[in-house]
């Protein structure tokens, strides 16, 4: 009886046990948003993997800039093999090369054609003759320059095929920048629309196929660049690895997007797979934020209660350490700590080297871990078919140096589960990278928080995130509550899954560290847009995630900008807009100025911080900063000359009603800071400044049942976001129900994929959108403004990280991806926490 009492009690305990425990395979919500491109594998610009498909083994994961950065992911049954991630891993042989395998010549012209140069006996002998690719200097490849804008440029190439190419798995590989149509023989075969692209691939089939034949062939192509950098750039290729080894495509089941973890079901014949990619990211615990490692989660059951085989596997490659895949890479194994590493590292390393936008890192290294697995590397070839015809990893190489492409190794992991059966059985592995230096700032270079000054490894990171892991994974599975139900609770299920889906999406556009003199300091890039580091008019719109959840990281991306002007770097009576070029931040590289922005926008955050924190201790140190900044507001802010702002996208106007109302407020924050600080005849003199304008606005923007986009603009509108603050701090100086007159005309103008910017053109920003919804008198209203933004993000054809600028009527995305301002999405979120202060 004692041995049975004994064993009874271990059994409850042990189910007591499971049940306490969280399921971290088992989402806190099930998500039905269809984010445009889902995150996989996220920390910082640089490290920053995504799946821009519905389903994950649809195809290539991908960084961002659209560069191809591929995961693959199999599941061996039995010895039946499933891919759950990446697409095929193709040995394409070059029938026609592209830029990255060699200078290409044809001939081109850059005079619009009429009908009929597409077809394959086109006399193109008049034609000048161009080394390719063709584009933009600060394009891949191009060795031809065709840069202007609003410009168009064709181009005609031959190739012969034998009957074994014509009758193979034929794919056209290509790269454009902007709208690009491609013809085979005359077939229309692509036509991309107006969007920009790199290193994309198309299996030919039906009439593309067909279109082919033995002998010679002509493919056409016709690129149009609109505005910024051109690339045009093609190839054809046969894919010989086809049928070689066979592997069946799970079937994924469903997928939801939380806060801090992606997680993925899929069916492999009689065994389910959970996948779950967690980017420990906690808005609090700065060593995990800016630890470049994630966790890759995976869990196996039987599902017809029968025992079944099964190994786990996934690969990356060294085109994760490099900005474009023909830059020579080394691979080598190293074990530290009684680990095993993978590393892969581009041979130049040249370490903070390159800046700019729309670029990959080429320095540092990856790692991948035999945590809770093995480890090997060699050709993808050699570890796939050893993986899926023995269920293990063949012996790795010691180094893989690959000069091209096509050398370009599998770096292998895989776990065997051994018997499993309708219990689940679960493990983790992970993957990071170590830039080796993250940033220079003031002629400094830093490593990233985590490191501590260089006093932990990479290694001790890893260490750390493998003996922690339950303790993480559960703080990450609190992240996720808090972020969802926060969202649920400011609007509807719709408002949250938005957020959760956002949340790693913001952070993962920054990067963390401590200067120098002991300043914490968090740099947003502005991803495809033009690269800026610590832009303010991003530290701006994105500021309500972060002065929710954790104002010193707001702080983090304000203290530069003030430093600058502190210390007589920036002499200007305004903000400076910038720190430099991602990821060198030596000073302002932006060309013009936006003095009343982001006068405004530093004066009303500091103002925003300063009430949540009860002090103005952040700053007493800048006062006499902020001073000037304020009177230029008074001097210039009533009716605005033609400065730059950050809305004008459509062109530049002067007398713009919602920069004025930037300015308003901008005042409006010094008096509050002015009387925080005990300073009452300062505190009154600027509020009484603020309201005076405050009714002269209203007066001179004022247009019936609205308020105008400009000043001296008959007939126009544009949303006034600005007035969000004259609303969170109750301060209500803007007169005759201004703000609630302006939400009710929005409502008259929205589309189906939202609000519209302003009356000039039909896109919109949906991080204003939200500031504007925010606006709105009761949670109904609110809602009338999200509902349309989820279905742009829901349906919209654009597939990469959610663009903030889009059309709102088609709901393709114009430009910006992957940029930190959608933290606007928690103005709501923001506007409950402060009104009820």
């Amino acid at each position: 009886m004692k041995r049975k009492f004994t064993f009874v009690t271990a059994l409850v305990a042990a189910v007591l046990l499971q049940a306490q425990t969280p399921d971290f395979f088992k989402p806190y919500q099930k998500t039905d948003l269809r984010l445009p491109a889902v995150p996989i594998v996220v920390n910082d610009p640089y490290f920053s993997i995504w799946s821009p498909y519905d389903k994950l083994n649809e195809g290539t994961t991908r960084h961002w800039t659209g560069d191809e950065k591929p995961l693959t992911g199999l599941l061996r049954v039995d010895g039946e093999t499933y891919r759950f991630m990446g697409s095929e891993n193709m040995n394409l042989a070059v029938l026609l090369p592209m830029a990255k395998d060699e200078a290409w010549t044809a001939p081109y012209a850059t005079t619009v054609q009429g009908a009929g140069w597409e077809k394959a006996d086109f006399d193109d002998t008049a034609w000048k003759k161009g080394t390719g690719a063709f584009g933009s200097e600060n394009q891949p490849g191009v060795r031809t320059d065709w840069s202007a804008e609003n410009s168009d440029v064709y181009v005609r190439r031959t190739v012969n095929l034998s009957e074994d190419d014509a009758k193979g798995e034929l794919y056209l590989n290509y790269s454009h920048d902007d709208v690009f149509e491609v013809f085979i023989n005359g077939v229309k075969v692509l036509d991309t629309g107006n969007t920009w692209k790199n290193d994309q691939v198309l299996h030919l089939t039906g009439s593309a196929k067909n279109a082919l034949h033995a002998g010679k062939n002509v493919i056409a192509a016709h690129c149009h660049n609109t505005v910024g950098g051109a690339l045009l750039d093609f190839g054809l290729y046969r894919n010989v690895t086809a049928g070689q080894m066979a592997v069946k495509t799970a079937v994924q089941k469903s997928v939801s997007v939380l806060a801090t973890s992606s997680y993925y079901t899929f069916s492999c014949g009689p065994v389910d797979l959970d996948v779950v990619f967690t980017a420990p990211m906690l808005i609090n615990d700065y060593d995990l934020l800016s630890t470049p490692i994630n966790y890759i989660s995976y869990q196996v059951r039987s599902t017809d209660k029968k025992a079944h085989s099964v190994q786990f596997y996934m690969d990356a490659t060294p085109e994760i350490t490099v900005n474009k895949g023909n830059l020579p890479t080394v691979s080598t194994v190293e074990t530290k700590n009684g680990t095993t590493y993978l590393k892969s590292g581009s041979i130049e390393q040249p370490i903070l080297a390159k800046k700019g936008d729309g670029i990959c890192i080429d320095w540092g290294y990856l790692y991948l871990p035999a945590v809770n697995g093995a480890v090997s590397m060699g050709s993808y070839t050699e570890m796939q078919h050893g993986f899926m015809t023995q269920g293990v990893l063949p012996a790795t190489k010691d180094k893989i140096i690959a000069r091209k492409a096509a050398d370009t190794p599998a770096l292998a992991y895989m776990h065997d589960f051994g018997q499993v059966n309708e219990m689940p059985k679960s493990s983790f592995t992970m993957i990071g990278y170590d830039e080796v230096e993250d940033i220079e700032y003031l002629y400094h270079r830093y490593k990233a928080y985590w490191a501590h000054e260089g006093k932990v490894t990479i290694f001790d990171a890893f260490d750390k995130l493998k003996n922690d892991y339950s303790a993480i994974m559960g703080r990450c599975r609190e992240t996720d509550r808090q972020i969802y139900d926060d969202g649920l609770k400011a609007g509807n299920k719709h408002y949250a899954e938005i957020l959760s889906g956002s949340y790693r999406h913001v952070i993962a556009a920054h990067k963390l560290f401590v200067d120098n003199e002991g300043h914490l300091l968090f740099f947003s890039k502005e991803n495809n847009s033009n690269g800026s580091v610590n832009t303010v008019d991003l530290t701006y719109p994105e500021a309500p995630l972060f002065l929710v959840y954790n104002p010193e990281l707001e702080k983090a991306m304000m203290t530069s900008i003030l430093e600058y002007s502190y210390t007589g770097r920036w002499t200007k009576p305004f903000s400076a807009h910038d720190m430099g070029t991602y990821p060198i931040a030596d000073g302002q590289t932006y060309g013009g100025d936006m003095p009343l922005e982001e006068a405004g926008n530093m004066l009303t955050l500091a103002a925003t911080i300063c009430q949540l924190e009860g002090n103005t201790k952040f700053v007493e140190k800048y006062w006499n900063v902020l001073t000037p900044w304020v009177n230029y507001l008074v001097e210039n802010g009533q009716d605005p000359a033609n400065q730059l702002c950050t809305d004008d996208f459509a062109g530049h106007w002067a007398h713009n009603c919602n920069l004025s109302a930037k300015a308003i407020m901008g005042i409006l924050a010094y008096s509050k800071l002015a009387g925080m600080r005990g300073d009452q005849a300062a505190a009154s003199k600027y509020e009484s400044i603020a309201k005076e304008m405050a009714q002269k606005w209203e007066q001179n923007a004022r247009e019936n049942d609205h308020y105008r986009l400009a000043f001296d603009r008959n007939e126009t509108w544009s949303q006034k976001y600005n007035m969000i603050w004259d609303k969170m701090w109750q301060t209500n100086i803007f007169p005759n129900g201004a703000m609630d007159r302006e939400i009710k005309y929005y409502l008259s103008k929205q589309n189906i994929y939202g609000l519209p910017l302003d009356c000039r053109k039909d896109y919109t920003k949906s991080d204003w959108i939200m500031w504007t919804a925010a606006m709105s008198k009761d949670n109904k209203t609110f809602l009338k403004f999200v509902e349309p933004v989820y279905k742009y993000i829901n349906e919209t054809q654009s597939r990469v990280p959610i663009s903030d600028w889009h059309d709102t009527k088609t709901g393709l995305y114009e430009a910006f991806i992957a940029r930190s301002v959608i933290g606007g999405y928690w103005m709501k979120v923001l506007m409950d926490k402060m009104l009820k202060k």
